[in-house]
């Protein structure tokens, strides 16, 4: 059912307005730039043509990352695709992986009854600031989620209708294996030093806030970029090039990413926006931090729930807010507030003023704000 869905719903909103609509020619095949305005084209069923351009957009993606483990590319392994798609529940499931997609699908599946095993090189969202790792980790345990941290497998190999890996502390065997250790832009093939187009050591596309390549006249977008992978950053970075690849430089838009609201959907929730301490730091900002547990939340009491923190990130000096990280239940919910105040460069001061309902989990934010200037315990219930 969800890949019919999914189908029918890339059929109604890509190919069938790509096919009716004028000037719009749709070609199957692969493509490889061989010049700076040129790219040949290999279309299916038809043959290979060369097709000069004066602006092109390369839009490729990205793809699972597979890890170099002896013995992984010989056994039978899930993606995110796969698992996603699957219509019976393993026994038990090995997670690579301990990032976004590692961590929502470890508690999808052990809340639908599977045994988790996550194993992972570092800690869990280990690009986050460490705290929201710890505390997920200790959400993770609570429900019976196996954690091997800072841990590689050795080897992998088939065994009883299953995959046994060889770890540093033993062999841990289960039904399925789940490799979720990141995804690589899809740019190999592509050709793009023909055409003077730089890309990172990963191979993603350098792209400025226009989302200009290094190549006059070339534009890219999305995952295949150095940009974060989101499907919204996708969309509204792909929306920007489309714009500027035809309009004059003058009126060029530009993609500002200094207030990307960015969730991760575990229980409790992940949220974030803006810098985080140690990222300040080492842009050499002096910062004042402030760290607000759950306990001092109300909504967060009366729901019996008061897993997490929200921590504020502030200029010294100043009380700009540069940055808000949180864990909580509903975080997902108030981290566009967060975004709102950081794009409207307000300070921890302004928003400890603004007026928050009460009983919400947003009012965490003013709480968090508060305790830069004064003792939240001594507060009365509704953070006047």
């Amino acid at each position: 059912m969800m890949e019919a869905r999914i189908e029918a719903l890339r059929r109604e909103k890509y190919e069938t307005l790509l096919t009716t609509t004028p000037g719009i020619r749709l070609v199957r095949g692969t493509a490889r730039f061989i010049a700076a305005d040129a790219l040949e084209i290999d279309e299916a069923g038809v043959g290979t043509f060369r097709l000069p351009f004066d602006r092109a957009l390369v839009a490729t993606g990205a793809a699972p990352v597979i890890p170099d483990i002896p013995g992984i590319r010989e056994v039978a392994f899930w993606t995110s695709t796969e698992a996603l798609a699957a219509t019976k529940l393993p026994e038990s499931l090995a997670i690579l992986g301990g990032g976004n997609v590692a961590v929502e699908l470890a508690q999808a599946f052990a809340r639908l009854g599977t045994e988790v095993h996550l194993i992972t090189r570092r800690g869990l969202l280990s690009a986050l600031d460490p705290a929201i790792g710890a505390g997920l980790a200790e959400a993770f345990r609570a429900e019976g989620i196996a954690l091997h941290l800072h841990t590689t497998p050795l080897a992998v190999r088939e065994e009883g209708g299953g995959v046994a890996l060889r770890l540093p502390e033993g062999e841990l065997r289960a039904a399925r294996l789940l490799v979720a250790t990141g995804r690589r832009p899809q740019t190999a093939a592509l050709g793009l030093a023909r055409a003077g187009v730089e890309c990172d050591e990963a191979g993603a596309i350098r792209v400025d806030a226009a989302l200009r390549t290094t190549a006059p006249g070339i534009f890219a977008a999305g995952d295949c970029t150095t940009l974060p992978h989101y499907v919204y950053v996708a969309a509204a970075s792909g929306s920007v090039a489309a714009h500027n690849m035809l309009a004059p430089d003058a009126e060029a838009q530009r993609l500002d990413l200094a207030a990307m609201p960015a969730v991760v959907f575990t229980d409790p929730e992940v949220a974030t926006v803006g810098l985080a301490e140690a990222e300040a730091r080492r842009r050499g900002l002096a910062v004042e931090v402030r760290t607000l547990p759950l306990e001092a939340v109300p909504r967060a009491l009366a729901n019996f729930d008061t897993r997490g923190f929200v921590k504020l990130v502030a200029e010294q000096g100043s009380g700009r807010l540069l940055g808000v990280q949180a864990l909580a239940a509903g975080a997902r919910e108030f981290i566009t507030t967060a975004a709102l105040a950081l794009r409207a460069g307000l300070s921890v001061g302004a928003l400890g003023e603004m007026l928050f309902p009460y009983l919400t989990m947003a009012e965490g934010l003013k709480l968090a704000a508060q305790s830069f200037s004064r003792d939240i315990t001594r507060l009365s219930c509704c953070a006047a």
